[in-house]
């Protein structure tokens, strides 16, 4: 069956406080997508950011962000209107301050706790004390890992004293008696995520759409994650990296890049019989209906770079654990809805492992037209198992892409794709139905492109820091018009 989707952050949702939410506005875009004939609403990772503000860089792969904690759905005698409204969050409503969030949110969340608290959370919620046991397994370490970063004002793990840097039981013993209800706090927040992130994918499931989550490959080293297992990574014994991730030195970049990331210790992960993994993945999809896996190629062999090194210039390409640990995904979770991002330069081990697990890859129409050579990202050799997108959260926006093109390369797209003749503004619309055309099984066009949104709405510049990750859509750009225009084109191509 053909189907179409759009990509878009929550984070990127219009709305009050400083940035979109699981609030009302999150239920009308997915209210105007049925309108517009959509089957899939793609979104980024919703993990906690840490430094930078990336999606990519969570203080775990297991918790949610509490940014998007819909604040109005408390109601007034738990967090007042007037708190909220005297809160500064920034003046523009398009883009996300998180410097002003930061000061701001978990202060404003903190008093609705503690007026739950008080009332008798338990009471309000008979089932609080059975979702944090139910998510022991991650929830305890993350909790008291978040509440002693702000014992030691936010600085990593790996700088906090040494006995509760090992993570040692005994000497954690006495922090969770006197951190008590800032840990109890940490597991309050994830509660409410949980909470209405669940009640926001009931409706947009219940409407015929499907989510599409994002899962990082790697995790940050400044997460519960690494403090609470490090043995899952290439770790010494003085809890420093042996060895982080990154891409080497191409064409974009001659010094690569440094990702900074512990790498896994597969060995190790084997030995376990992948059972974090498992973990991982099982609580991926119970948030979400269809799973993008970032860095695909990274199962098939990764990129290190020895830890303390300045540049990616000098790595190694190693083994990753292929097909076993999908083999073994699939044991213990049955079929899943997987899209590997196999974006960049594939080797024939990495085109064999996409091939033997089935699942689709991704065809970016951005990259097609990086020269006047064909390549694989070219419509017309698009197959059927795929997932075609105009562009993804890392690439310029459609039309600030066809602006930046070079006089050769925008002669040959522009050839291409029927453009020569039309008028400029109608671009990206012929572009997007030259990707609604072709055989690729689902389409994925983010909503800047749809909306025709110049340099402004880029969402990421890979290796660059500042002015990511903070667009966000206006109130009012899902017109009527819009909606119409793209129930028009799914249906003229087939798909829904």
């Amino acid at each position: 069956m053909r189907k179409a989707g759009v990509l878009l952050p929550v984070f990127s949702l219009p709305g009050k406080y400083g940035i979109g939410t699981f609030g009302k506005e999150a239920y009308q875009f997915a209210d105007k997508l049925k309108k517009a004939g959509q089957s899939y609403w793609q979104i980024l990772p919703l993990g906690p950011t840490s430094y930078g503000d990336s999606p990519y860089q969570s203080f775990s792969t297991f918790a949610g962000n509490p940014y998007f904690i819909d604040l109005e759905a408390f109601p007034e005698e738990i967090l007042k209107k007037k708190d909220c409204t005297a809160c500064d969050f920034g003046t523009d409503p398009e883009r996300i301050d998180y410097g002003k969030l930061y000061q701001e949110r978990l202060a404003l969340l903190y008093k609705a706790y503690q007026v739950e608290n008080y009332l008798g959370l338990e009471g309000r919620y008979p089932d609080f004390s059975s979702f944090c046991n139910e998510n022991a397994a991650w929830l305890e370490d993350y909790a008291l890992f978040m509440a002693l970063k702000e014992l030691h004002d936010g600085a990593p793990w790996y700088e906090w004293e040494e006995d509760i840097r090992a993570h040692k039981a005994e000497a954690l013993r006495p922090y969770r008696e006197k951190l008590g209800d800032r840990i109890r706090f940490y597991c309050w927040l994830q509660y409410h995520f949980r909470r209405q992130w669940t009640a926001l994918k009931k409706y947009v499931n219940e409407l015929g759409i499907e989510l599409i989550g994002d899962l990082p490959i790697y995790v940050a080293l400044d997460s519960a994650d690494v403090w609470a297992e490090p043995a899952l990574f290439q770790m010494d014994e003085k809890l420093c990296p042996r060895a982080v991730a990154g891409v080497p030195p191409d064409a974009f970049s001659a010094e690569g890049q440094l990702w900074g990331n512990p790498v896994y210790d597969w060995a190790y992960h084997r030995r376990q019989n992948y059972a974090w993994w498992i973990r991982r993945i099982s609580h991926a999809f119970s948030l979400v209906d269809v799973l993008r896996i970032d860095h695909f190629r990274g199962f098939e062999a990764y990129y290190c770079v020895p830890y303390g090194n300045k540049t990616a210039e000098h790595g190694s390409w190693e083994k990753g654990p292929g097909m076993e640990l999908f083999r073994r995904l699939k044991e213990a979770l049955g079929e899943l809805p997987v899209i590997a991002e196999d974006l960049g330069f594939l080797t024939e081990g990495v085109r064999e492992l996409l091939r033997e697990s089935g699942y689709p890859g991704m065809k970016v129409l951005e990259f097609a037209f990086d020269s006047c050579e064909e390549s694989d990202y070219m419509p017309h050799r698009w197959e059927k198992n795929s997932v075609a997108y105009t562009g993804t959260h890392d690439n310029q926006t459609l039309k600030a892409w066809f602006d930046e093109l070079p006089a050769a390369s925008l002669k040959f797209a522009a050839d291409y794709l029927c453009l020569t003749g039309r008028k400029k503004e109608e671009w990206n619309e012929y572009t997007i139905r030259m990707a609604y055309a072709s055989a690729a099984d689902t389409v994925i066009v983010p909503f800047q492109d749809w909306k025709g949104l110049g340099a402004s709405a880029r969402i990421n510049r890979p290796s660059s820091l500042g002015g990511n990750w903070e667009w966000r859509m206006a109130r009012n750009a899902f017109s009527a018009d819009l909606i119409k225009k793209m129930a028009h084109i799914t249906k003229l191509y087939g798909r829904e």
